[in-house]
């Protein structure tokens, strides 16, 4: 199993690489080209995304549990079905509240998680 399945038509989960994302944080490179990249991220109870920025458009759709996520210079909680836009450039991070899965879509594909 690795992460070098780019531009692949099919990418089984099974065949994904799960990796440390933080402490509390197991993250998963799904499907990605070039331009876009799909990333599933699960967090423990408690778990820390910390603030950050990056030079990509990301989107994030909460699979399931509770996360309040601050975004610039506003927080909310949010919870399955919540989706987020994270411009570039404009920090973000969140706080786990409940065990759950995120589902990130950056645009373009974060190089450094390959």
């Amino acid at each position: 199993m690795n992460k070098q399945h780019q531009d692949q038509i099919w990418v089984p989960h099974s065949e994904t690489v799960p990796e440390a994302g933080g402490e509390g944080v197991v993250r998963r490179v799904l499907a990605y080209s070039k331009d876009v990249m799909c990333v599933e991220n699960t967090f423990e109870t408690g778990a820390v995304g910390a603030l950050h920025s990056h030079p990509h458009t990301q989107i994030t759709y909460v699979v399931s549990g509770r996360f309040r996520f601050t975004i610039g210079e506003e927080t909310r909680d949010v919870g399955p079905g919540d989706t987020l836009l994270k411009q570039d450039g404009i920090r973000h991070g969140c706080v786990c509240l409940e065990a759950g899965i995120l589902l990130d879509i950056f645009t373009p594909m974060r190089e450094d998680f390959v």
